[in-house]
């Protein structure tokens, strides 16, 4: 099963992570296996990775893509949440670098049938491992309107929340949701089809559906700990974040552990932040090029941060 992914900002992490031979990685988001493949190229000979995604079809993708890397990667279907417990298992604790990357990847919302995008009819799904019992259409169908306009406020940051939020609960109760072109329809017909640039009406209400469904945040919070957690003295972290939410969850976690020098009242100062202590390696996110811009739109919206564990 071929990938459709091409990976965001690729050298740019390599380059990050200070990726050298004989040290093991952590990519947490494994899906097309781009990045995975290219911390394998920077490692030779004996350099490894633990390569984790919590969607089945990606495990698969990205095994037979690095099946020729034999035992020098280990694919595991997880939730980066849980990369604490997979890296002790799976013997890459004390890891030498980790990679965050928190995009849908293309051959999720290409497959009509996962119901990640809007561009085609599909089921009102968006479950990236497609055994979690909650589905998008049963937070539209169930939901009470208040909690649906928060959702739509808070995590899609939708200016529209309340009156998209009533509007699906009348309409629902003639004929509950079931695709993703009935909610794309209800959404553009409530924002009177208004698009900021080629950005759908119903990006927002996508976004904030997906992101309740797959727990996103809580995970990011808990894979964020447990990677400066696992990465040893010297090792490094990188994100690679999309929106405004996940990147400012990211800014602010690498701040409290880079911590900040205070004054103390009887002369002299010490350092007050939140162990590990880290180094902030970028002040401003990288982002990608012009020439990758060209190559790969999808790239636009692409927000690199890295940091380093330091001796406590």
């Amino acid at each position: 099963m071929a990938t459709l992914h091409v990976p965001v900002l690729l050298s740019e992490v390599v380059e990050a992570l200070a990726v050298k031979s004989g040290r093991r990685y952590l990519d947490g988001t494994a899906g097309g296996g781009g990045h995975s493949e290219a911390i394998l190229k920077a490692s030779e000979p004996d350099g490894r990775v633990l390569a984790l995604d919590r969607d089945p079809a990606a495990v698969e993708r990205v095994r037979n893509r690095l099946r020729a890397w034999g035992d020098r990667v280990t694919v595991v279907q997880s939730n980066f949440s849980e990369l604490e417990t997979c890296a002790k298992r799976w013997g890459f604790d004390n890891l030498d670098g980790i990679l965050l990357d928190l995009g849908l990847s293309s051959d999720q919302l290409s497959e009509r049938k996962r119901g990640f995008s809007f561009q085609e009819d599909g089921p009102l799904d968006m479950r990236m491992n497609p055994s979690d019992s909650v589905c998008a259409a049963d937070l539209v169908n169930r939901s009470e309107e208040g909690e649906l306009s928060e959702l739509l406020w808070q995590l899609g940051e939708e200016r529209d929340s309340r009156r998209i939020a009533a509007a699906i609960v009348q309409d629902r109760d003639d004929h509950p949701f079931e695709t993703t072109a009935e909610l794309a329809s209800l959404v553009a017909r409530v924002k009177g089809n208004r698009r900021r640039g080629r950005i759908h009406p119903a990006t927002k209400t996508f976004q904030a559906l997906r992101m309740r469904v797959n727990r996103e945040m809580e995970s990011l919070e808990q894979g964020l700990d447990a990677a400066m957690q696992v990465v040893r003295p010297g090792g490094r972290v990188a994100v690679i974040t999309f929106h405004s939410l996940e990147d400012r969850m990211v800014k602010q976690a690498f701040r409290r552990h880079a911590g900040r020098m205070v004054s103390l009242p009887e002369g002299g100062e010490r350092w007050e932040g939140r162990l590990p202590k880290m180094r902030r390696i970028t002040r401003k996110p990288i982002t990608a090029s012009q020439a990758e811009l060209e190559s790969n739109p999808r790239a636009r919206s692409a927000k690199l941060r890295v940091v380093e564990r330091v001796n406590d």
